[in-house]
């Protein structure tokens, strides 16, 4: 029997290392640590890399899969990311709501994902937008309190305090562009402010029909990053592109890259 006990003992290592390689996995690949959020993840593991990890946020029944960006000041939970015209986000209410796209590449995590993850008033959550335009200038907005209402009422937009150097685009240039409580809207869900909305001799009842794709939008304009994708800035077409007015005068400015993220603070 003693003669068993090194065989035995070599076993346990190995079952042990083979453990300690799925939570090792590299950027781009799913891995077993888990946690409540990307945030929680980073604390529990600092020295954590960006990648896509299973969460199993408070409330929620079945764990999912989300891209976490580990970063110095925590980890963020990626719910948009546009860097070309591969993936269509001119989607119906149904791809908005459960997602689609590659969590490694392009792609949308869904409304009702960033709802469950948002809901519970226990953590606050901060939102952070990157931009760069096709020169390869970087900007980004941040806001304080971010949270989305539940789908019921349109999952609605609700953020606090800015910083940052793009601009306050939900906001609008002048602040007279709110989509603070406006519900989300695609093209079978209107959720926007227009009644119409009159620009010159132009009245619009439907931002989705001008910008294209999903978007919190009140009145059309400001905001809207979820449009067509188009390979330079300066495009033909009003509205319809990945917008964000505060940071470039340009009114048909189309940015090239976006990621829109969150993290529990």
């Amino acid at each position: 029997m003693k003669s068993l006990v090194p065989f035995v003992g070599l076993i346990l290592v190995f079952l042990l290392s083979q453990t300690d390689a799925k939570h090792t996995k590299k950027r781009g690949t799913a891995v077993s640590s888990q946690g409540t959020d990307c945030t929680q993840i980073k604390a529990l593991s600092p020295h954590a890399s960006s990648g896509v990890y299973v969460i199993h946020p408070h409330g929620v029944k079945t764990p999912f899969k989300v891209y976490c960006e580990m970063q110095a000041d925590g980890g963020w939970m990626v719910f948009q990311r546009r860097s070309g015209g591969e993936v269509s986000f001119d989607r119906k209410w149904a791809a908005y709501k459960n997602g689609f796209g590659n969590l490694t590449h392009d792609h949308w995590l869904g409304l009702q994902k960033v709802f469950t993850v948002t809901k519970y008033k226990t953590k606050s959550w901060t939102m952070r937008v990157d931009l760069s335009d096709h020169k390869g200038v970087a900007a980004f907005a941040e806001y304080k309190n971010f949270r989305l209402g539940n789908g019921k009422k349109g999952f609605q937009l609700h953020v606090g305090g800015y910083t940052g150097n793009a601009g306050d685009a939900i906001r609008g240039a002048d602040g007279d562009v709110d989509q603070n409580g406006y519900g989300f809207s695609t093209i079978d869900r209107d959720n926007d402010g227009c009644s119409p909305c009159i620009f010159g001799d132009i009245a619009q009842n439907k931002c989705t029909m001008s910008e294209g794709g999903g978007w919190w939008y009140s009145r059309c304009g400001s905001a809207s990053l979820n449009g067509y994708w188009h390979p330079v800035g300066d495009h033909i077409g009003y509205g319809n592109g990945l917008h964000w007015r505060t940071w470039k005068s340009h009114k048909m400015y189309s940015v090239k890259t976006s990621r829109m993220m969150i993290k529990s603070v």
